[in-house]
């Protein structure tokens, strides 16, 4: 991803300190049925809440909080030096996707994974728990992609056509972010394209040892996540390659 095609709506600086998600969230996480933790990872599972149970929460959540004050240049270049070049990696197309796979990253989709979707007879088709999935050789750090119904996780009356149609950064955090992490990032990232500007969601987060970092966009009615996830101590010296390789999503 060209990083000159690239518009960033930040933090003010001095970036705030890592916030903890509380337990009294009033949205269930999408994400609260897609990551599990594990003694090896933080992986995406198969379960999705339920349409009847994030709409009954969507009616009740209250106003968020304010908007920060307006963005600093300083910022940005802080949210930069966190990302690395991904153009010498292997980039993997998908439906109505792009992402770039980290080097000695090893595809580890499930058969039943890349049959799902297909249907015979008149059955109903069973939904592809992943639309991609890598992990690296010690199956410690995973980078997938989920690709679901935006009105999943939104009743809207219209089709969504961006991330923007579910919220804002904020108020689409309730959809993305599961309670009681801490979340390190929050950010807009603006894409250029022919016929005006795409926005893609970016947080960043952890718990139990854990970190993610995670890219959402929306594309004609389907929301399309990329997250990476790893072990802390993996964090510390694998961060800006597990999280460039999250912000190389590209719709296509």
């Amino acid at each position: 991803m060209a990083m000159s095609r690239i518009v960033l709506s930040l933090s003010p600086t001095p970036p705030p300190p890592p916030t903890t998600i509380p337990e009294s969230h009033p949205h269930p996480s999408f994400f609260d049925s897609f990551f599990t933790f594990s003694r090896r990872s933080f992986i995406l599972t198969s379960s999705v809440l339920s349409l009847s149970s994030s709409s009954s929460s969507l009616a009740q959540t209250p106003p968020p909080p304010k908007s920060p004050p307006p963005p600093s240049s300083s910022s940005a270049k802080s949210f930069l030096s966190g990302i690395g070049s991904t153009k010498s990696w292997f980039q993997f197309y998908g439906s109505g996707f792009a992402i770039r796979v980290p080097p000695n990253f090893e595809d580890i989709m499930e058969p039943e994974d890349y049959n799902a979707g297909l249907s015979l007879y008149g059955d109903k088709a069973k939904p592809k728990t992943f639309a991609a999935r890598f992990a690296s050789p010690d199956g410690s750090e995973v980078l997938s992609v989920v690709v679901r119904p935006s009105n999943q996780l939104k009743i809207t009356f219209l089709e969504a056509k961006d991330i923007a149609d579910l919220g804002s950064l904020k108020e689409a955090s309730r959809i993305f972010v599961p309670v009681g992490v801490t979340l390190y990032s929050a950010r807009i990232i603006k894409i250029k394209e022919e016929d005006g500007y795409r926005n893609y969601y970016f947080y960043e987060f952890g718990a139990d040892e854990q970190r993610v970092a995670l890219v959402a966009a929306v594309n004609s009615g389907k929301v399309i996540i990329a997250g990476v996830t790893a072990p802390q101590n993996k964090w510390d010296d694998h961060g800006v390659r597990l999280r460039s390789a999250a912000v190389s999503l590209t719709l296509v």
